[in-house]
């Protein structure tokens, strides 16, 4: 028998992706969370799909909602880090629109890559409570960059009240949807990113801004 750890026994050898026992956690309940609900699954069942006891769980996590909560912020860390990246390189002259882009096609890129389609979350009355605080303030955050970056871009929602940068955001959180109905593509993150600024009239200028931004991907990544 192997062991996660002094008195941590497994019931089978390691079958999930992770470095860690508790990788392993987050990565079963990601599953169980996106494929069988959230109040559907117990922490016995987490347990077992990793392959541990149950009371070996709470050595890593004392609680389901201290679980949701990493898987939570797990799905705005990097989107958040990048954005606030690309924020804050302000050398040289950039082409309107291509920091924009660089965010939405990265934050786009992270959600439909990630191994579960962990944004289907958010839409869980759990996460809106004050439980999740840090979620809901760093998605916040991410969203408020969006905004920023979108700033003196015009577009016809601008104009109904939706500046681009949110509309850009909105775009790019269409895809959990778009991939929990079998949809997404490997192209969905760039389409994505596109609409975002075809919307906003800079159809003609849209080759030189993915080029800038597959760079400020490259370099601020």
């Amino acid at each position: 028998m192997t062991s996660a750890g002094p008195g941590r026994p497994r019931h089978q050898q390691p079958s999930r992706p992770g470095a860690t026992a508790r990788d392993e956690i987050l990565d079963a309940a990601a599953e169980l969370f996106t494929t069988q609900g959230y109040a559907s699954t117990s922490t016995r069942s987490i347990a077992d799909a990793v392959g541990i006891r149950q009371s070996s769980l709470y050595h890593h996590f004392k609680t389901k909602d201290d679980i949701l909560e990493d898987l939570l912020e797990g799905t705005v860390s990097g989107g958040l880090a990048f954005a606030r990246a690309v924020a804050a390189d302000t050398a040289g002259r950039e082409l309107p629109g291509s920091r924009l882009h660089a965010v939405a096609l990265y934050d786009g890129t992270q959600l439909c890559n990630a191994r579960w389609n962990l944004g289907v979350l958010y839409h869980l009355p759990e996460a809106r409570s004050g439980r999740f605080a840090r979620f809901l303030s760093d998605r916040q955050e991410l969203r408020s960059l969006y905004a920023q970056l979108g700033a003196g871009l015009a577009s016809p929602a601008a104009a109904a009240g939706t500046p681009a940068g949110d509309l850009a955001f909105r775009l790019v959180e269409s895809l959990i949807n778009l991939r929990a109905d079998g949809l997404a593509t490997p192209a969905s993150p760039l389409e994505a990113a596109d609409a975002g600024l075809l919307l906003c009239g800079l159809g003609l200028e849209l080759p030189a801004i993915r080029a800038r931004s597959a760079e400020l991907v490259e370099q601020l990544a």
